[in-house]
């Protein structure tokens, strides 16, 4: 049975009795899968949507005990961009009051900021597109010196692609500045970097639950749309849309998603990032580079979404693993 939630009661000296797991979520669609799952096995879950919470800082704990977050960093292409900051604060205020949360203030950090997982990246000695920082889009030519072009600009603050724009050229790169057409996204922070052609005409995802390797799935691209890499370019300079090119969306776009086996070593590598992350639940990419063969991980994502069609694809169905995962968080709970 699950309880929804439009905005979280607040009620001075009473205890509300709410189901020992909640999910903070913002989009409307992704997580039927599970929902369905845990009322299947009848595990009480409260929903709690994101653009009406609010809540207090106030003398009572949550009625949950562990709350799994569930908030997109693309929420701003849906206008819900305002709950980005806000889940921050509620995730870091949950923590401090001793709640259990999946996906936690720390994870959340790195979803919502790719300078952030670029560091990680060169933390743990992986390679990473290679990347410059820039905070006003006036940077952005001086950033792309020394980078060879084809070049993007990546906002800060995105997921499923948003906020991606490819320029072959730096008179390309200089007109949209000068245009005013480059939008470095909510929190004014982008990243300049180098587009990496994907050998093979793929990229990789990987799954992670718990800290460990789940599944692997290669997304071919087809067609002129797609270029070479998915989720590095979703949209042109000229404004053309690609974001059927982008992961999340693969499914519905028609792209070809195999499942993969991935090497010891880039299994080991993944887990080491989502670790280091503090990432539950979570989706790594990564790209082999067609230019010198070596692999590049580019995209750390604390929301991740699973394969559709998962039997068919990877051998089996990883909603059921999630399900049994979060029975055991609730149970570690008390």
């Amino acid at each position: 049975m699950s309880v929804s939630s439009s905005a979280v009661a607040i009620r001075k000296g009473e205890q509300l009795d709410r189901p020992a797991l909640a999910f903070l979520y913002e989009h409307p669609q992704w997580f039927a899968q599970i929902f369905a799952e845990l009322e299947r096995r009848k595990v009480p879950f409260e929903k709690i949507f994101i653009p009406d919470h609010f809540y207090e800082v106030g003398p009572q704990r949550p009625g949950f005990k562990v709350l799994f977050n569930r908030m997109s960093p693309s929420a701003n292409s849906r206008q819900h961009g305002s709950g980005i900051f806000h889940t921050l604060a509620y995730l870091e205020h949950l923590q401090l009051q001793g709640v259990r949360v999946i996906n936690g203030a720390k994870a959340f950090r790195y979803e919502i900021s790719k300078a952030a997982q670029a560091s990680l990246l060169k933390s743990l000695g992986l390679r990473f597109l290679p990347s410059r920082i820039i905070h006003s889009p006036q940077q952005a030519p001086a950033a792309a010196e020394g980078l060879r072009y084809p070049v993007i600009v990546k906002a800060n603050t995105g997921g499923s692609g948003k906020g991606i724009t490819r320029f072959n050229t730096k008179a390309e790169l200089a007109a949209a500045v000068a245009a005013g057409k480059l939008d470095l996204g909510n929190d004014s922070v982008a990243l300049v970097q180098e587009f990496i052609p994907a050998r093979g005409g793929f990229i990789t995802r990987i799954e992670t639950l718990g800290g460990n390797y789940l599944y692997a799935i290669k997304v071919h691209l087809t067609g002129e749309t797609f270029d070479l890499c998915p989720a590095d370019i979703c949209q042109t300079s000229g404004g053309q849309s690609l974001e059927n090119a982008c992961v999340v969306e693969a499914s519905k776009a028609g792209l070809k998603v195999e499942g993969y086996e991935a090497p010891a070593k880039v299994a080991s590598d993944i887990e080491r990032i989502v670790r280091a992350a503090g990432i539950d639940v979570g989706g790594i990419e990564y790209i082999v580079d067609d230019r010198d063969g070596n692999i590049y991980y580019y995209d750390i994502n604390a929301l991740s979404n699973f394969v559709a069609d998962a039997p068919r694809v990877i051998g089996f169905n990883p909603v059921e693993n999630l399900a049994d995962y979060l029975q055991d968080e609730v149970r570690r709970a008390g």
